[in-house]
């Protein structure tokens, strides 16, 4: 990932170190003031990191019992649409696998919408075949039934009751520090170009909690064996599930 890069390694190291150990989301603005870095620099150097752990978590899927729920990145812009098709939201599937009522592993992939195609071009990569779902009965979910996934409906009550219901209670724990993270780091960022990666940074911190002394050599081994990524294609968005 870093192939022909300038940068002295003592400073990536750090960087790697600052992003795996940190509990929220770090900015680039951060990165910049800790490494004395240009903001550009910083900039990229963050992006190879989450487009590392992105690809890192794109192909381990969940199994066993996993809760689902449609979620979205990003909020009403003046005098648009608000709710589910607001023009600046940006969907995405929260998924969490569960063991012993807790949660072991989650996902938060993007999706282009939650139509029968996006969700099962997703559910093929981020679910094993025998997994058990338990969704809010989105129509979009449906396809999992059609697929053979084995899948069940539970309707959660309105309001702050249903987030605290089996099996969402987990499922909105880790909605709400994602989005209070990304709102307590980040004062925006482009949601439809970027969000996968900030999302993927969420997710390989969360399902890697418990073992933080070994994450930084395990995201250096990961960079190692990601091919190169110049600013260029960096910048280019990120083919959502279709």
């Amino acid at each position: 990932m870093f192939q022909g890069t300038r940068l002295p390694l003592q400073k990536l190291f750090l960087a790697i170190y600052l992003l795996t150990q940190s509990k929220t989301q770090m900015a680039a603005m951060s990165l910049m003031r800790h490494l004395d870095l240009s903001w550009r620099a910083a900039w990229l150097l963050k992006h190879k990191l989450i487009e590392t752990m992105f690809r890192r978590e794109k192909a381990r899927p969940l199994k066993g019992m996993v809760s689902i729920d449609d979620a979205y990145l990003g909020g009403e812009r003046a005098g648009g649409k608000r709710g589910r098709g607001s023009e600046n939201k940006v969907p995405f599937v929260a998924a969490v696998e569960l063991r012993d009522g807790r949660p072991h592993r989650v996902r938060l992939d993007r999706v282009a919408n939650f139509s029968f195609p996006a969700l099962r071009h997703w559910h093929k990569v981020a679910l094993t075949p025998d997994s058990y779902v338990t969704s809010d009965g989105l129509m979009g979910f449906e396809v999992l039934n059609r697929d053979g996934v084995g899948h069940r409906v539970v309707q959660p009550p309105r309001g702050k009751a249903g987030t605290e219901i089996e099996p969402y209670r987990w499922l909105n724990t880790v909605l709400g520090n994602l989005k209070t993270g990304l709102s307590g780091a980040h004062h925006a960022f482009a949601f439809r170009k970027y969000g996968h990666r900030y999302l993927a940074d969420a997710q390989y911190r969360f399902n890697r909690r418990f073992r933080l002394a070994d994450m930084p050599n395990r995201l250096l081994v990961a960079l190692i064996q990601t091919n190169p990524r110049p600013a260029k294609d960096l910048r280019t968005p990120a083919e959502s599930w279709t």
